[in-house]
C-alpha cells in the first residue's frame, strides 16, 4: 500500500524526526504513539500528502484512497447532517443528479422515435448501470446506519450542521470518512469527542475494516481494542512493534532490559581487553599481541540502548481548606436551551470527599450541570454550594481560553497572585515547560501542551472541590497517568466528566449516568457501571423482544 523511506522533517533547523522508515499493508491497524509534540499529527499529514518533508521518499500504490480525520475541521454552511454526510458519495450524488435530468427530459419530450430520444434512453441505461455499480441504491441506508452508530437520531438528520457543537460536527466528518471506502484511514484523536457508547460502536466498526488504519490516540483501551501494531515516535526516531499498545509496552521494556544487559556484558569485555592491552604494551615481546587486541577493540560495534524519554509532568492538587459536609445540594433542577430540554427535575446531593464520574451520551447535560455548579449558566431549581466550598474548574475547551499571542510564561504571570508569582517558573518546570519552552507562544503549542498549561494555570487558585470536564483530551498517555495519580491523591471532592474508560478505572467511587433529562447513580467505578449498564440494556432488549412476541 505505502512505503516510506528515510523521511526527515525539520522545523527552524531542528529535526522533528530523522531518517524514519516504515511500510503500511492491508490489515495493519497502527497505533501511532508518543509524547505531546513528538510529531504524530505531522506524520499523519505527511502520509496524507498534506505536508512536505525535507528528505526521503514515500511510494504509494496506484489509485490508493486515503481518508484523513483531522483534529480541526471546517464545514460549508447551509447543509443538513444528511446532506453533509452524502458528500462522501460525490460520484453517486452526481450520477443521481444526471439520472434526474435525463428522466425529467424524457418525461417532457414526445419525439419518441427521434434519434435524440433514443440517445437519452441509452444514457439512462448507462447511468442506471453505473448508479447500481457505485452502490446508489444502498448509500442512503448505509449513511443513516453509520450516523445512528455515532449517536445521531432520526430527528437530527435534517438539522443544519452549524446548529451542532464542534464534537458533533467531528462525528459527521467521521461518518463521511467511514462511508468513503478508503484503503487507508488516518485518524487523529478520533475518540476525543465521542461518548463511551459511540467509542464502543466505533471500535467494532474498525475491527471489520479491511484496509490499513493509522490512529493517533491517547486512549489506552481504544488502542488495545483496535490496533495490532504500535509505532512510537520518541526523540526523533521511531520504534515499530507488531503488538497492540499494552503488548508494545511489555516488549519495549523487555528489549530495553536485554540491551542494557548486553551493553553491561560488552563493557566488561572491553575493560578486560583494555587491561590486557596495557599489560602487554609494557613488554616488548608482547607488543604485537597488544596491537592485535587494539584492532579487535576498534572493530567492536558498540551496543546502544534505545533512548527513553522519561520526562513526565509533576502534578499535585493541594486542598485549600476544609469545607462543610455537604458540597452541593441540587433540587428540582431543570435546564433547557430554547425548545430543547437537557435536564428536568434533577435531584442530587454531593458530600465531602466523594469522587464522582459524570458519564452518558453527548448532549445529555453533563457539561451543562458542571457549568451550573460553577455559576456559568442560569437554570431553574436549586443548585447550592456548601459552606467553605472553593471550586477549581477545568472546562472541556479550557485550552481555547488561552491567549495564543501570549508566551507560556506570560500566561502564568498574568494569572498569578503576589503570593505565588515567585513559584511560576517552578510550576511550569513541573509541567515540562523548562528552559526556552516558557518563551514559546501559546499558538505554537500542541493540543496536549496547551492542556498541560491550562491545568498548570488552574493551580494558581486555591480550591477544595475540583470539577474537570474532559481533562484528558489531547494529553499523552504518560501525562494522563500522572494526572490520574494526582486526582487519586487529591483529598478534596472530585467531579470528573470523561469518556476515557481506562482513565476512569479505579478513579471514582460513584458514577452518575445522564440520560433522558435525568441522572442515575451507580455505586462503584466505570467497570461496575459498564457491567451493570450492559445487563440493563440486555434486559431492556429482552423485554422489547417479548413484547413483540406477545403482540404477534
Amino acid at each position: 500500500m505505502l512505503n516510506a523511506h528515510n523521511i526527515t522533517v525539520s522545523f527552524s533547523g531542528e529535526d522533528l524526526f530523522s531518517g524514519i522508515s516504515f511500510k503500511l499493508v492491508a490489515g495493519n491497524r497502527v497505533g501511532l504513539v508518543g509524547k505531546n509534540g513528538a510529531g504524530k499529527s505531522t506524520l499523519l499529514k505527511i502520509i496524507a500528502n498534506e505536508q512536505e518533508y525535507n528528505s526521503g521518499t514515500i511510494a504509494y500504490e496506484k489509485e490508493l484512497k486515503i481518508g484523513f480525520l483531522k483534529q480541526d475541521i471546517e464545514f460549508e454552511g447551509g447543509r443538513t447532517v444528511l446532506e453533509e454526510s452524502y458528500q462522501a458519495f460525490k460520484e453517486i450524488v452526481e450520477t443521481e443528479k444526471k439520472l434526474e435530468q435525463i428522466n425529467t427530459e424524457l418525461a417532457e419530450r414526445t419525439d419518441y422515435e427521434s434519434e435524440y430520444y433514443l440517445d437519452l434512453m441509452h444514457q439512462l441505461d448507462d447511468y442506471s448501470h453505473k448508479y447500481e455499480l457505485l452502490g446508489g441504491y444502498n448509500y442512503q441506508g448505509e449513511t443513516e446506519k453509520i450516523l445512528k452508530g455515532l449517536g445521531f437520531s432520526n430527528a437530527d438528520f435534517n438539522s443544519l450542521t452549524e446548529t451542532f457543537s464542534g464534537g458533533w460536527r467531528m462525528r459527521i466528518e467521521l461518518a463521511k470518512l467511514l462511508l468513503q471506502k478508503n484503503d487507508i484511514l488516518l485518524l487523529d484523536e478520533p475518540t476525543n469527542h465521542l461518548d463511551i457508547e459511540s467509542i464502543i460502536w466505533f471500535e467494532n466498526f474498525l475491527k471489520g475494516f479491511s484496509g490499513a488504519i493509522v490512529t493517533v490516540s491517547h486512549d489506552k483501551m481504544f488502542l488495545d481494542n483496535v490496533t495490532n501494531r504500535t509505532i512510537e515516535i520518541s526523540l526523533g526516531q521511531i520504534y515499530d512493534f507488531k503488538k497492540s499498545y499494552s503488548g508494545y509496552l511489555l516488549l519495549r521494556n523487555e528489549i530495553r532490559e536485554k540491551q542494557l544487559q548486553s551493553q553491561k556484558n560488552q563493557e566488561k569485555e572491553i575493560q578486560r581487553t583494555e587491561q590486557l592491552i596495557n599489560k602487554f604494551r609494557a613488554k616488548a615481546n608482547k607488543a604485537s599481541m597488544a596491537q592485535s587486541l587494539i584492532k579487535k577493540l576498534n572493530k567492536i560495534e558498540r551496543i546502544e540502548v534505545d533512548v527513553e524519554d522519561t520526562a513526565v509532568m509533576n502534578v499535585r492538587f493541594p486542598i485549600s481548606k476544609e469545607p462543610g459536609k455537604i458540597i452541593f445540594e441540587v433540587e428540582k433542577l431543570s435546564k433547557s436551551y430554547g425548545e430543547k430540554t437537557v435536564l428536568k427535575d434533577v435531584n442530587l446531593l454531593i458530600e465531602r470527599g466523594g469522587k464522582l464520574a459524570f458519564v452518558g451520551q453527548n448532549g445529555q447535560g453533563k457539561t451543562t450541570l458542571a457549568k451550573i455548579m460553577v455559576g456559568e449558566i442560569e437554570h431553574q431549581g436549586l443548585c447550592k454550594a456548601g459552606h467553605n466550598v472553593e471550586i477549581g474548574y477545568f472546562a472541556q475547551n479550557q485550552a481555547e481560553y488561552l491567549d495564543g499571542e501570549k508566551t507560556v510564561l506570560d500566561t502564568m504571570l498574568d494569572a498569578a497572585t503576589d503570593s505565588n508569582r515567585i513559584k511560576v517558573r517552578d510550576m511550569l518546570g513541573a509541567f515540562l515547560f523548562g528552559g526556552d519552552a516558557v518563551d514559546k507562544k501559546v499558538k505554537v503549542l500542541s493540543g496536549g501542551e496547551r492542556n498541560r498549561l491550562a491545568i498548570c494555570k488552574m493551580l494558581l487558585q486555591p480550591f477544595n472541590v475540583l470539577i474537570m470536564d474532559e481533562p484528558t483530551n489531547h494529553l499523552d498517555i504518560a501525562s494522563k497517568n500522572v494526572l490520574k495519580k494526582a486526582l487519586l491523591d487529591f483529598k478534596g471532592t472530585l467531579i470528573v466528566v470523561s469518556h476515557d474508560r481506562n482513565f476512569l478505572q479505579g478513579l471514582t467511587d460513584k458514577v452518575y449516568e445522564f440520560k433522558d433529562h435525568k441522572i442515575k447513580e451507580y455505586l462503584g467505578d466505570i467497570n461496575y457501571y459498564l457491567e451493570t449498564h450492559n445487563l440493563e440494556n440486555m434486559r431492556e432488549a429482552e423485554k422489547k423482544l417479548n413484547l413483540k412476541k406477545e403482540r404477534k
